[in-house]
């Protein structure tokens, strides 16, 4: 197996053991949940260091959302094609904000100054993915009064900022996806 690939597959093995344990997780552990020795990991990790901040970089990647929301079928109703999506990125946030999360909380994730953190251009290249993926569920729509793209934006704009449970008010994904195809104001049908 080549360095890169085994890379990947450690971390895939260790992301949910690090959502869980945070920085407490041992390469023991990490190895066992991967199938290989210990040492393996120190074969193409310097340290435990390294593998947390890979593991957090694999977190914060959109690709798996973004590969779920393109799997999503165009011939599907709207609704139940933005429920999906909206579902997948809520996912995609719950695993990102898991990691950070367990990370921060062991006193791994820390605001140090010489910490690198992620360049400008890789998070608006994210939302660049995630938007265009989203714009994609437009496309056979001819009801739309704005483009694919500025209604994904719209969309994504109010599932970021919707408030969640467990707040004095909250919207769940059905009501999310109804308030954005349909506004707030009940219409001459009673909608």
């Amino acid at each position: 197996m080549e360095p890169e690939e085994r890379r990947r597959m450690i971390v895939a093995a260790a992301l949910p053991l690090v959502a869980e344990f945070g920085a407490k997780v041992t390469t023991g552990r990490v190895a066992r949940a991967a199938g290989i020795s210990e040492g393996t990991i120190f074969r193409v990790f310097a340290d435990k260091n390294e593998l947390l901040d890979a593991v957090m970089a694999e977190a914060v990647r959109p690709d798996h959302a973004v590969r779920e929301i393109a799997s999503i079928p165009l011939d599907r109703p709207l609704e139940e094609r933005l429920a999906e999506a909206a579902d997948a990125l809520g996912a995609h946030l719950g695993r990102m904000g898991a990691v950070a999360g367990a990370l921060h909380a062991s006193g791994h994730l820390r605001r140090d100054a010489g910490r690198e953190r992620p360049p400008q251009e890789a998070r608006e290249n994210s939302m660049a993915a995630i938007r265009t993926a989203v714009a994609e569920l437009f496309g056979p729509e001819d009801r739309l009064r704005v483009s694919g793209e500025q209604a994904a934006a719209l969309f994504l704009g109010l599932l970021f900022t919707r408030p969640r449970a467990g707040q004095e008010v909250s919207l769940d994904t059905g009501e999310l996806v109804e308030v954005f195809l349909h506004g707030t104001l009940a219409g001459a049908d009673g909608q």
